[in-house]
């Protein structure tokens, strides 16, 4: 039955159904989440009304690695807008030019040379065409069920869920079932110009790679003259208890891209980061690629200081010590809720909360949201559900965490009558 709203929140459900998306708006209304985000600070969200609050374990993907409005970053943006702007992308930049060598400061190997974008989409386009351009090959592998975004090459990269209902298919865009070197090696070819892949696909419920997955990956990408490129659009930035989450599987990159939390939740900003070599795609003419609000110079502003304070060892130690309080929390769990819950898959606080049913997952982003958690299921595996708190959280709150997790796996029970 459709939530009964009233009020203003009844007028945004209605706008927003007339003028951004009709099947949204109805979805939300009819499994009675009729939430609007208003206030929104640090780990929390309110309401518009202000009578439901949520904790923030999705965080957008890690869009809200350090919470919402985090006011050092909030600073940085003000301090910004005060003599900044967007900038010019044809001219050089000095905002563009520091956030570069920041990055690659912070990056393995020699991933020296910084692209810049405002989606996570633009910013793997832009991987896959300096790959195609450097080796002159057509061909992407990337993993069965992966997701890299929702624009041209990106899109084509990802699942058919999401690129077939756009016609957006390709026979250049080849898949394999990701943690399986064996099943790579038939189709890396003398046309593939690059595999791509999540350090952890979180769309796809959150695997855990074997530990030398990546570098027997790299070492056939070698051997073929193809291009590895690892999507830490959602693992970077602390993440994971490193900086870079491929950093737990020693394996250096030739391109590496960042997006979503490098913004801080305030600018869109995104990197495609890439080998020094590499940059001479660019030689013949510097004017080929060009994103006209990629890493304007307020941006830059903003992720700059989100990673000063991501880098920091004392953060990332502080998400590794977090992290063992979940992972003693729901090993307890698990062995509360057996017929419900299998098994939690993490790095850091990068988590997935696999259950024993693919009805499960939706099912427990309602409970959760009704116990006062945001939460979502992975879409291609919705048996899992995905786990993202922010990564500034204390003890206190992670345990009151775990509390509300309970309640919602216990009503969970009672409503599956399991």
């Amino acid at each position: 039955m459709e939530q009964q709203i009233s009020g203003e929140k009844e007028r945004v459900f209605e706008t927003y159904g007339r003028h951004v998306s009709s099947a949204k708006a109805r979805f939300f209304l009819d499994v009675g989440i009729d939430f609007v985000f208003g206030r929104r600070e640090g780990p929390f969200v309110w309401d518009m009304d202000g009578r439901h609050r949520l904790i923030n374990c999705h965080s957008n993907g890690g869009v809200f690695n350090l919470g919402h409005r985090h006011p050092a970053v909030v600073e940085a943006l003000e301090s910004a807008l005060k003599t900044l702007d967007i900038g010019n992308h044809h001219l050089v930049s000095r905002q563009k030019a520091e956030l570069a060598e920041q990055l690659a400061s912070l990056c393995p190997g020699d991933l020296d040379y910084v692209v810049f974008g405002v989606s996570g989409g633009e910013a793997i386009d832009t991987a896959i065409k300096i790959a195609r351009k450097a080796t002159g090959r057509r061909g992407v592998i990337s993993a069965s069920g992966g997701y890299h975004g929702h624009t041209g090459l990106a899109l084509a990269a990802g699942d058919p869920k999401f690129r077939d209902p756009f016609l957006s298919s390709s026979s250049d865009f080849r898949q394999v079932p990701f943690n399986d070197v064996e099943a790579l090696g038939p189709l890396l070819d003398a046309d593939v110009a690059a595999v791509i892949l999540e350090t952890i696909p979180a769309t796809l419920g959150m695997p855990i790679a074997h530990d030398d997955y990546f570098m027997n990956v790299a070492r056939r990408c070698r051997e073929n003259d193809s291009l590895l490129i690892i999507d830490e659009v959602q693992t970077g930035l602390g993440r994971t208890g490193r900086f870079w989450g491929i950093e737990h599987y020693n394996t250096v990159p030739d391109i590496l891209v960042s997006a979503k939390g490098l913004g801080g939740g305030l600018y869109p900003v995104t990197a495609t980061i890439i080998r020094r070599d590499l940059e001479a795609v660019f030689h013949d003419d510097p004017f080929i690629h060009i994103s006209t609000a990629g890493g304007a110079d307020i941006g830059c502003a903003v992720a700059k200081k989100v990673l000063e304070i991501s880098s920091e060892p004392a953060f990332l130690n502080h998400v590794k010590a977090i992290s063992e309080i979940f992972i003693k929390g729901m090993t307890g769990l698990i062995g509360k809720y057996p017929v419900l819950l299998s098994a939690f898959r993490h790095k850091g606080l990068m988590g997935g909360i696999k259950t024993t049913s693919a009805d499960l997952g939706p099912i427990l982003s309602k409970t959760c949201y009704d116990a006062g958690l945001l939460c979502i299921y992975a879409a291609h595996d919705p048996s899992v559900l995905q786990f993202l708190p922010s990564l500034i959280i204390n003890a206190d709150l992670a345990e009151e965490i775990l509390q509300r997790l309970d309640r919602a796996f216990g009503v969970t029970c009672e409503f599956m009558g399991i």
